[in-house]
């Protein structure tokens, strides 16, 4: 089988098994068990592939056939364009959370602020702040061990050191720690949505998906304890469904948190929800 037959074969596969991005997806694949780039399937699109690459790449085309995430298939996924690896300890970046990215870059910090990423998953918030401000100290903490092993890769492989991993559910392990930015994507999804049954969501962990009967379980506990956990007139940044910003905000008011507004992703979906605490030390 000629690798252009590989790629006609694979997505039509795909194709008939739903799968909306199938074109893309069997090239991805091609890409990985070939470990060449797109533009090498382009330019040799006549060559033979050999029993063991036709082998590997009918097992890959069978997994995402049956619904596992491209991500966890090849083990990384982009965002902030930078290579992240994941695992089934986390969720997939996507780009989305970008937006939150975006938000807190926004802010009106000094070079030296310090961050905490609540719930960091792969790292991909914490890396990409990281990577844009490298004066900024980041602490980033997941419940998860296997999460953190795969947020430490990534640190690793972008060489950033202005950010310390910590074991902690929520804010369990930070004693009396303070900070001028608390971020979060935090789970957000009702227990009984039935998203939680379609698409890439159905493998990936429910712990990172939902939070009680209406999504906001964890939100609401984020903003009442960042309260203990800001400097003053720190700000607390949160990621949400589209459907949440007016419940998230008021949440944030009624918490006590002042300044608090929307943002929105590139598709015009309420995405992100900020709030100025302005209470809290002064100093650590």
């Amino acid at each position: 089988m000629q690798i252009a037959e590989a790629l006609s074969w694979g997505q039509r596969v795909l194709a008939e098994r739903g799968r909306e991005e199938a074109t893309l997806d069997a090239s991805v694949l091609l890409q990985v068990v070939l470990n060449r780039g797109r533009s090498y399937l382009l330019a040799f699109s006549e060559r033979e592939l050999n029993p063991a690459e036709q082998a590997r790449y009918t097992e890959l085309i069978s997994r995402r056939s049956a619904g596992e995430p491209v991500a966890y298939i090849t083990g990384e996924r982009e965002f902030w364009s930078l290579a992240f690896a994941v695992s089934r300890d986390t969720l997939i970046p996507r780009p989305e959370t970008e937006t939150l990215v975006e938000a807190v870059l926004a802010l009106p910090l000094s070079s030296s602020a310090q961050l905490l990423d609540l719930g960091t998953g792969t790292g991909a918030i914490a890396c990409a702040l990281a990577y844009e401000r490298p004066g900024w100290s980041i602490c980033a903490v997941d419940r998860s061990p296997g999460a953190l092993v795969v947020a430490e890769t990534n640190l690793q492989r972008h060489g950033l050191t202005n950010v310390v991993l910590c074991q902690s559910d929520w804010f369990s392990a930070l004693e009396a720690r303070h900070f001028d930015v608390i971020v979060s994507n935090p789970p957000y999804i009702a227990a009984s949505d039935p998203h939680l049954q379609q698409g890439d969501v159905r493998h990936e962990p429910r712990s990172a998906l939902v939070s009680g009967v209406d999504g906001l379980d964890d939100v609401r506990l984020i903003a009442a304890r960042a309260r203990e956990h800001l400097r003053r007139s720190g700000w607390l940044v949160l990621e949400h469904g589209y459907d949440q910003g007016g419940r998230v905000a008021d949440i944030l008011t009624v918490a006590g948190y002042q300044n608090v507004e929307g943002r929105q992703d590139l598709s015009g979906q309420d995405r992100i929800t900020l709030g100025q605490w302005p209470g809290g030390r002064q100093d650590d």
